[in-house]
């Protein structure tokens, strides 16, 4: 048998999977054509918010990962899905203006539900992630069944491109996190809202497999 070292593969990655500009336009479409008006307002509210803002980018790309990506990959994931409530599409828009762009959720110029469930996504100043704050962050989350569907996208999303991004130790942390919490939170949807069963369906699978998948490579990197 040959000991010859496998060769590293010449790969460009990729963190920009798809283009801002063209998720853009497609929810703006749906937004038109299915009359949602709040998430109509919310694609340009946080177009403008979140403006001159980038994701975290791997250390081996040189790319430039314009924030609104997050929000907009993660409303094309739920319509794609066949989740096409206003409330819904508009709230995960909106998720992360109130905690990164200084905004109180009591400002935002949307409906009341949709102030309230921004809100609850929103950690407080001075969160630290102890487990007494994710207890009741997740718990506060759990009450709100579009915040809970927003948390589960939100974080589907961010593990499987994040992971380009954060350390292994946060990552670890990361996934310890989404099996103590997330994974609980997904059932707590299929029980409460039969019509996201679908969807949960689907969440669970991506974030199940991409999890087990980093967990395989961070143990395989420790053997």
């Amino acid at each position: 048998m040959s000991d010859k070292k496998t060769e590293k593969p010449a790969w460009i990655l990729k963190e920009r999977i798809f283009s801002e500009d063209h998720m853009f336009t497609r929810l703006m479409g749906y937004a038109i054509e299915e009359n949602l008006s709040e998430t109509y307002q919310a694609l340009y509210y946080a177009r403008d918010k979140h403006e001159g803002q980038a994701r975290m980018t791997s250390p081996f790309t040189q790319e430039h990962i314009p924030y609104i990506i997050h929000p907009l990959m993660m409303a094309c994931h739920a319509h794609a899905m066949g989740i096409k409530n206003d409330k819904v599409l508009a709230t995960v828009l909106l998720h992360d203006v109130c905690e990164d762009c200084g905004v109180k959720p009591e400002e935002l110029p949307f409906s009341d539900e949709i102030r309230h469930s921004v809100a609850i996504l929103t950690k407080p100043e001075g969160y630290s992630g102890t487990k007494e704050e994710k207890d009741r962050y997740y718990d506060d989350i759990a009450t709100d069944g579009v915040a809970s569907i927003v948390k589960a996208l939100d974080r589907c999303n961010n593990v499987s491109l994040m992971a380009l991004a954060f350390s292994k130790e946060k990552m670890i942390d990361y996934v310890e996190e989404t099996q103590d919490y997330v994974y609980p939170l997904l059932e707590h949807i299929k029980r409460g809202d039969l019509e996201y069963n679908d969807a949960v369906f689907l969440i669970k699978y991506q974030l199940r497999s991409t999890v087990e998948t980093i967990k395989a490579f961070i143990l395989k990197d420790n053997a």
